[in-house]
């Protein structure tokens, strides 16, 4: 099928490194000669050229094709003709889609009888879904954990992997797939199965550590504990020695781990510990595990 071409095609550019870097190294007068000669290229060799200008509503892309367009204009006059369809094909209405496309297709045929050649060129800025605030939610996740070029690009394959075939377009749900296939996986599976009071030990260390407290030990993270219960007047109130032993749990599991290992002759309640979670990842495992009351206490 024709979309899952198109679908290969996209996967196999956003995988080809040498492909994608290149775009991004290009400088706007390169862009702008490219984007000429491709234009040109279509009329002088009827070759069938496709252009994707991306970019955020009031950027210049429409400007740049007009001012490419004036130039080829005059270059070969008995050729060009521009035609503006002003948003003709959009709708959210599957039949008026359709309907529209006839239309283009019997206004390009007339536009052949009178040419030998011709060019259409479309420019869109239309995705809702860049206007929807759940969308900006997936963006700041994955731009919290890294923003890097490379990572979007991998971020990208995801969502195109994700594609609706039907409709071909990208989906809320699609993006959402793409960033669970982004998070560090192996960190969230040690989280599940964990205690209520394993979390409360978690939140505990990342308040401390947002505070830029960066050397903590258990002691310290008992003064919290206590702070959290004194201020939310919650009912998870356990004893010393039980939270002892699940601080140690969680060190066998590899969710934090002491800060210097020369410290071993000290007692393990005054030895300095890490969180080994990011903020977000400790995010995510409170998500998953709604049940637990200390989801909803500010840390």
């Amino acid at each position: 099928m024709a979309s899952e071409k198109a679908l290969d095609c996209l996967r196999r550019r956003l995988c080809d490194s040498s492909f994608v870097y290149s775009a991004f190294k290009s400088t706007p007068a390169g862009n702008y000669s490219k984007l000429k000669f491709l234009i040109s290229n279509t009329i002088t060799e009827a070759c069938n050229n496709s252009v994707l200008l991306l970019g955020p509503r009031g950027c210049g892309k429409g400007a740049v094709v007009d001012m490419i367009l004036e130039e080829l204009k005059d270059e070969f006059p008995e050729i060009i003709s521009v035609v503006r369809l002003n948003g003709l094909l959009h709708s959210d209405d599957n039949f008026a889609v359709k309907g529209k496309q006839r239309l283009l297709y019997s206004l390009l045929d007339a536009m052949q009888t009178l040419t030998s050649q011709s060019v259409v060129i479309g420019i869109s800025c239309r995705l809702n879904i860049l206007g929807d605030k759940k969308f900006k939610e997936i963006l700041d996740v994955l731009s919290s954990v890294d923003n890097t070029i490379s990572n979007i690009c991998r971020f990208l394959y995801h969502a195109i992997s994700w594609m609706h075939f039907e409709s071909g377009s990208l989906t809320l749900d699609g993006f959402k797939n793409a960033l669970s296939c982004m998070q560090r996986q192996p960190m969230l599976d040690k989280l599940q199965g964990a205690s209520v009071l394993e979390f409360y030990i978690l939140v505990c260390m990342n308040r401390l550590g947002s505070r830029e407290q960066n050397s903590f030990n258990f002691n310290s993270i008992m003064k919290e504990y206590k702070a959290i219960q004194d201020a939310y007047k919650t009912s998870d109130n356990y004893s010393w020695s039980v939270c002892l032993r699940a601080f140690e749990h969680l060190i066998e599991r590899e969710l934090i781990s002491f800060l210097d290992n020369r410290m071993r002759s000290l007692s393990i309640e005054y030895r300095p510990v890490r969180l080994l979670l990011s903020s977000q990842e400790l995010h995510q495992g409170l998500k998953s595990n709604s049940f637990c009351p200390v989801s909803n206490i500010n840390y």
